[in-house]
């Protein structure tokens, strides 16, 4: 395992490390994006509807108890190497985005990478995720490190594991890195390196930034999702819902005051982006950790504070990138009879998956040192 990293901040319009900055690390391999993907919004909406290789990994399921209180569960489909290596090797537990699932295609396709690269991977739904509506009388939102951290735990004692890693896309992006912000030096010793990517680390800024009429059609998008699952927690919980005025909602930020603010324990929409953002606790992150940004995201904004925060913070490597839309980053492959990269084929076209992976093999990585 390598000592943590020193920050990197990758900001020309190549994605290529200034030689005036850090040299590139061996993990790092610049960001192409395709020719004819520039715009974020391009970038965004071909990596949402790519097609891909069939996922055709054999999956285990559970139900993991996050808040012995209320008997909240959320549901993990997991892959584990075999028994004899499983303790050993890498464990990289997966975290989606907002109303996501464990099979969000971005998802799918790290834990293709992950268990080519001889890992174990736990693909975690948030609550309410992935059909399991019934399984929790309380709604999901972007402070919930602590199912992250009740997962983790879970899977470490059921299976004896000794090399865990975490990463998150968007809204499962700031769940990580607020809960590697929470632990700051005291994270478990099992707990190696985390990962954000697109992380919506400054909450109010891209809640915001939704409503911008450019990106109303993502606003609509989200916003028609998440009433719909609020209807159905009514349905399934009467007594402590109320749809009441629900369908006048116009806005994210509307929607988080009236409803994930009311119905979560806060006082309102800015509480909320307050308390739930990581960007409170970043500068506390002790542990490795990637956080990869496209300046071009349509909607994510980093605040110059959070990005200040982050590029200071000697454990945390941020890498931003001038094109890669949001949670895309669609790159230009190389030629068919270039080698494959370390732990990666040469012919993905995620780059952000990519790095991920080569980044926590490099930083973490397996016992043995593969």
């Amino acid at each position: 395992m390598l000592s943590p990293m020193t920050s990197l901040t990758v900001d020309p319009p190549d994605g290529r490390v200034p030689s005036s900055r850090h040299s590139n690390p061996d993990w790092f391999i610049p960001f192409e994006p395709l020719p004819w993907l520039r715009s974020g919004h391009a970038q965004t909406l071909a990596g949402n509807y790519w097609r891909r290789k069939p996922f055709a990994l054999t999956r285990q399921s559970e139900a993991v108890e996050v808040d012995p209180s209320d008997g909240s569960r959320v549901l993990c489909h997991y892959h584990l190497q075999p028994e004899p290596v499983r303790a050993d090797r890498l464990t990289i537990l997966l975290v989606h985005g907002l109303e996501g699932s464990s099979d969000s295609q971005y998802i799918r396709g790290i834990t293709s990478l992950a268990w080519n690269a001889g890992c174990n991977v736990i693909r975690m739904n948030m609550r309410n995720c992935g059909g399991t509506d019934a399984w929790s009388p309380t709604l999901y939102h972007s402070g919930l490190s602590v199912d992250v951290a009740a997962v983790l735990h879970h899977f470490v004692k059921r299976h004896n594991l000794r090399r865990v890693a975490m990463a998150g896309y968007s809204m499962g992006g700031n769940l990580v890195l607020k809960l590697a912000g929470e632990l700051a030096d005291q994270a478990p010793k099992w707990l190696l390196a985390a990962v954000g990517v697109s992380p919506a680390v400054d909450l109010a800024a891209s809640a915001d930034a939704l409503h911008d009429p450019s990106n109303r059609m993502y606003e609509s998008h989200f916003l028609r999702n998440l009433k719909r699952r609020f209807r159905r927690k009514v349905e399934l919980f009467p007594s402590s819902y109320s749809a009441d005025g629900a369908d006048s909602i116009r806005t994210i930020r509307e929607f988080d005051h009236r409803i994930t603010a009311r119905y979560s324990g806060f006082t309102g929409a800015d509480d909320y982006y307050y308390r739930a953002a990581s960007a409170r606790v970043v500068s506390c992150i002790a542990i490795p950790t990637l956080v990869l940004h496209s300046n071009d995201d349509p909607f994510i904004r980093l605040t110059q504070a959070s990005r200040e925060k982050l590029a200071t913070n000697p454990a945390v490597t941020l890498v931003e990138t001038q094109h890669g839309g949001h949670c895309a980053f669609l790159r230009k492959t190389t030629g068919r009879g270039e080698p494959d990269f370390q732990f990666v084929p040469h012919d993905c076209r995620h780059w952000a998956e990519a790095t991920l992976i080569r980044f926590l093999m490099v930083t973490a990585g397996h016992a043995n040192g593969g």
